[in-house]
């Protein structure tokens, strides 16, 4: 489980490594990612089949997936790989208002709190930023907030429909939709899209190991360890990131003593939030096997 959660941690440093545009980096991820797991899925005998009626909201699901890569890999650009994990923290808090919503679950104030200390954070973070720095932050929190709608959407969807199959026509939706836009802006050429051998070799690694290979692995630790479990220890990919940024791209260098007070509220607010979750539902399996 932790190696998955460290290569998702090492995708964002992926965003400094590969010399290419962040809409560039996104197209290849999502074309190999598709590749790879297209394959696995026929050589598993799998269909690929869906239900016409769930094809509008995948397609739709898909879009936003690509908008939170291509938002995610632009803030890295523009600013540090430790900021955009920071700024994907904020997921939380737009999960707590999105899933009463979508889902119909009861709100929970002690959440919504909670995603307001990391927005604390945030702006200790952001305390000693340049114009660019913040800019590259509302990039970052756009992401954000397109991850708490692919996270909630997808909750709701791989109910009826396979996940690996999802996932599949979710990527498959990516790599149009991030074509269309790089045929709008002229982008999308052998000039462009030409790459070195270290640069192809990182996207190989991106789009096949930390993409296809990780989400597969995700779901069998799932299935083994349980959902909250793997939830929990997600929370440690932004201290894996930052830790990576420190010791690969020297970031510690060009971040100030707020950025870290920040981190470490965030990181808290999360770990802790976390743990709560984890008593409560300790409480309700007590209780349910006293009854």
């Amino acid at each position: 489980m932790h190696v998955i959660i460290f290569l998702w941690g090492f995708t964002g440093i992926l965003g400094k490594l590969i010399h290419k545009d962040f809409l560039h980096i996104v197209w290849y991820r999502v074309l190999i990612a598709c590749i790879a797991l297209g394959i696995f899925l026929l050589l598993s005998s799998k269909s690929l089949s869906v239900s016409r009626k769930d094809l509008p909201k995948i397609i739709g699901v898909g879009m936003i997936v690509a908008l939170h890569w291509m938002s995610f890999y632009w803030a890295i650009q523009l600013s540090t790989a430790s900021l955009a994990i920071l700024c994907l923290s904020t997921t939380t808090l737009h999960v707590t208002w999105l899933e009463p919503l979508v889902m119909k679950r009861k709100f929970s104030w002690r959440e919504f709190v909670m995603g307001l200390l990391v927005i604390v954070g945030i702006a200790f973070v952001a305390k000693d930023f340049t114009m660019k720095e913040n800019y590259a932050l509302l990039i970052g929190l756009f992401s954000a907030l397109c991850a708490a709608f692919f996270s909630v959407f997808n909750g709701k969807l791989s109910q009826k429909i396979a996940a690996e199959h999802l996932t599949f026509y979710e990527l498959l939706t990516g790599f149009i939709f991030t074509s269309v836009v790089l045929l709008s802006i002229g982008k999308l050429n052998l000039e462009d899209l030409k790459l070195s051998g270290t640069d192809f070799a990182w996207l190989l690694f991106l789009g096949v190991i930390c993409t296809s290979f990780a989400f597969l692995a995700t779901i069998v630790i799932v299935r083994k360890l349980g959902a909250f479990t793997v939830s929990l220890n997600i929370n440690l990919e932004p201290i894996y990131t930052i830790v990576l940024a420190i010791v690969l791209l020297h970031e510690n260098e060009i971040l100030s003593p707020s950025f870290y007070w920040g981190a470490a509220t965030i990181l808290f607010v999360l770990l802790g939030n976390g743990l709560l979750k984890h008593f409560e539902i300790s409480k309700k399996e007590k209780y349910s096997e006293i009854d």
